[in-house]
C-alpha cells in the first residue's frame, strides 16, 4: 500500500501558550520550503499535529528530508481510510504485509478520538489483529514488544494508520527566536556551535575571517563549504568573509606576543558586532568550550567580552572535545573541518599565549594603534554571499533580489 501522507508531531511547540500558532506557522513554512521542489505537496496544520499530504510525491525523499528540520519532534507515514471496519482491516493488512519478515511479531493499537464510531476500542483491535493473522501466514502477536505496532486513530474526518515512527531534530523552528552572527571558523566547533544555536530556532548568519595570502582560497572554500552544509538545517545561511590581513598583521607588529591572540579575538568580535547591528542580530556565537584552548579560559573571555555589550551564545561551554566531535560527524561538518587547510587563528599563533590576560594590559597595547579605521575598512570590503539548501551562491550584488 502506497501512503498518502506523514504525519508530524510536535516537540517543544506543544507546550506554547497563546503564542502557539506562530510556532506552528513557521514550521509549516520551513517544512513547505525544503520540499518546495515537489509542486504536488500541500499541508494541514492543527493545533496539536500537522499533516504532509504526498500527493504525487516520492514519501521516501519526503521523509528523508524532514530528519533536518527543526521543532519536528517524530513523524510517521500514514495511510488515510474511510470510516468503515472493512477498510481499516485491508489498510493494516497492507501495511503488515509490507513491513513482515519471517519471526515478526505485530499489535494493533488504536485510538478511538471519535466516539460516534460504532465500534468500540477493544473490538477494533480484536477484528482488524484477526484479519492481519489470517491473511499473513507464520504471523505471531506480541501485545508487549511487538515487532511491528499498527497505529489506528479513529477521528471525525476519516480513519489514519501507521506503523513506522521516525524521530525528528526537535528543536524549535529555525526563524522564532530572532537572528545572531556565528562566528564560523574552519575548525571543528564553531559549526557544531551553528548546529545547536540553529535548534533554538535562532536564524544563523556567518562571520569569517580571511587573511590573505596567509590563508589559501581552499581555505575560503572550505568556510562557504561548512555554511553549506549547515543550510541542511535552515534552509539558507548568509556568509560574511571579512578581509582581516591589514589588521592581523598589525596586531602581529604592535602587540606583544603573548597577548596577540587576545587583541585579535578582541577585533574579531568588534567586526562581528558591527556586522551583527546592520544586519538586525540580536547576538553573537562562538565556538567556545571552556578551558579548551588560551583564548576560552574565564580570564580571557573577560578580556575579550570588553569590546560589546552585545549577548554572546556559547552553546559548547560545557561540552569536551570528543562529544563536539560526535554532533560534527552526525551532521556531517566533521569530514570537512578536518581539512588542513589553515585560518587566520591558526596562521599567527603566539607559542606561548597568555592564558590570564589582563582587561587593563590589553587595552593599553591596542590604545597606541588606531585599530578603528581598520576595522571600518574591513568591514567595507566585507563580502557576502548566500548560500541555500539547493546549493546556489549569490553574491551580495545579488542578495536583495532573493529576499
Amino acid at each position: 500500500m502506497k501512503y498518502n501522507r506523514i504525519l508530524v508531531r510536535y516537540g517543544e511547540i506543544s507546550t506554547k501558550g497563546r503564542n502557539r500558532k506562530m510556532f506552528t506557522s513557521k514550521l509549516r513554512e520551513n517544512i513547505l520550503a525544503a520540499l518546495r521542489d515537489m509542486p504536488t505537496i500541500s499541508i494541514n496544520a492543527s493545533r496539536d499535529r500537522l499533516h504532509i499530504l504526498l500527493g504525487e510525491e516520492d514519501g521516501q525523499e519526503v521523509l528523508s528530508r524532514l530528519q533536518s528540520i527543526f521543532g519536528i519532534q517524530s513523524y510517521s507515514p500514514v495511510v488515510k481510510v474511510e470510516k468503515n471496519i472493512e477498510n481499516i482491516c485491508m489498510a493494516a493488512y497492507n501495511l503488515v504485509n509490507k513491513l513482515y519478515e519471517e519471526g515478526k511479531t505485530f499489535k494493533i493499537s488504536t485510538r478511538r478520538a471519535d466516539k460516534t464510531f460504532p465500534h468500540q476500542t477493544n473490538d477494533i483491535n480484536y477484528q482488524v489483529g484477526s484479519y492481519v493473522l489470517r491473511n499473513i501466514e507464520g504471523l505471531k502477536v506480541d501485545v508487549k514488544n511487538p515487532d511491528i505496532n499498527v497505529n489506528i486513530e479513529i477521528r471525525k474526518e476519516g480513519v489514519y494508520l501507521s506503523c513506522e515512527n521516525f524521530e525528528g531534530a526537535k528543536g524549535m523552528p529555525a526563524g522564532t527566536s530572532g537572528k545572531a552572527m556565528l562566528m564560523l571558523s574552519g575548525g571543528i566547533d564553531s559549526p557544531v556551535a551553528g548546529y545547536l544555536t540553529m535548534k533554538r530556532g535562532v536564524e544563523i548568519e556567518a562571520v569569517h575571517f580571511h587573511s590573505p595570502p596567509f590563508t589559501s582560497d581552499r581555505a575560503k572554500q572550505k568556510v562557504i563549504d561548512l555554511a553549506q552544509t549547515l543550510t541542511k538545517y535552515s534552509g539558507k545561511v548568509k556568509l560574511h568573509i571579512v578581509p582581516f590581513t591589514k589588521i592581523q598583521q598589525t596586531i602581529h607588529d604592535q602587540v606583544p606576543e603573548n597577548y596577540t591572540m587576545t587583541s585579535t579575538r578582541r577585533m574579531m568580535l568588534r567586526i562581528s558586532d558591527i556586522i551583527r547591528s546592520k544586519n538586525e542580530g540580536l547576538a553573537i556565537v562562538t565556538g567556545e568550550s571552556l578551558g579548551q584552548v588560551a583564548s576560552q579560559t574565564l580570564e580571557s573571555m573577560l578580556a575579550i567580552n570588553d569590546v560589546t555589550n552585545t549577548p554572546i551564545l556559547r552553546p559548547l561551554i560545557s561540552m569536551d572535545k570528543l562529544e563536539i566531535i560526535d554532533i560534527s560527524q552526525k551532521i556531517n561538518t566533521h569530514e570537512i573541518s578536518i581539512l588542513p587547510y589553515e585560518d587566520c587563528c591558526t596562521i599567527f599563533t603566539p607559542p606561548a599565549p597568555k592564558t590570564r590576560p589582563k582587561k587593563e594590559k590589553v587595552q593599553y597595547y591596542e590604545s597606541f594603534v588606531d585599530f578603528q579605521t581598520l576595522i571600518e575598512q574591513a568591514v567595507d570590503e566585507t563580502e557576502t554571499i548566500v548560500l541555500n539548501v539547493a546549493s546556489t551562491v549569490a553574491s551580495n550584488d545579488e542578495f536583495d533580489d532573493l529576499l
